[in-house]
């Protein structure tokens, strides 16, 4: 398991005074009023910043740090990541993943067949999607519903599904 959870995506600056806006990774966007610190990376490296204040505009965070007064400053942060460390993280609850955990886990049938791994995972609105890669490159769509997703083992990296007519 990876050590720091991605949460958002600085996408622009906001105002003059080094805010910047964030596009946010995670269905909460509350869970940004709790966070003191966190972390940007790019590709000059991942710095610690430390969180002066937080705002929201529709579906986007707006954020400022410590030490980032004007635009220019918070323009060098545009597309970098905004990352957490998963040690200060609450517990999930039971039958919830963080993405990055599922991507990469092999997907099988629940008669034992073979459809691929995990390549990615999105949300549509009203369900989650399963990117399935085969061994050839073709996608699989799997809709992350409880008819279909059968068990999840983070311990084995493995997903059993349940194919309904009309999936495959």
């Amino acid at each position: 398991m990876t050590k720091y959870l991605e949460i958002g995506q600085i996408v622009n600056t906001f105002g003059i005074k080094g805010m910047v806006k964030v596009n946010p990774f995670t269905d909460n966007i509350k869970r940004f009023d709790k966070l003191e610190t966190i972390y940007i990376e790019n590709k000059e490296g991942k710095k610690e910043y430390q969180i002066e204040e937080v705002k929201y505009q529709k579906n986007m965070v707006l954020l400022k740090f410590n030490g980032i007064d004007t635009i220019e400053q918070a323009e060098e942060l545009r597309q970098s990541y905004i990352l957490i460390d998963r040690d200060k993280e609450e517990p999930l609850k039971e039958g919830t993943y963080y993405i990055v955990d599922l991507i990469g886990l092999e997907v099988y049938t629940d008669e034992g067949k073979l459809l691929g791994i995990v390549d990615d995972i999105f949300n549509t609105g009203s369900n989650d999607v399963y990117v399935v890669k085969d061994e050839l490159g073709k996608q699989i769509l799997l809709p992350g519903i409880p008819e279909v997703l059968k068990e999840i083992s983070l311990e084995e990296k493995r997903i059993t599904v349940h194919l309904i007519p009309g999936l495959v």
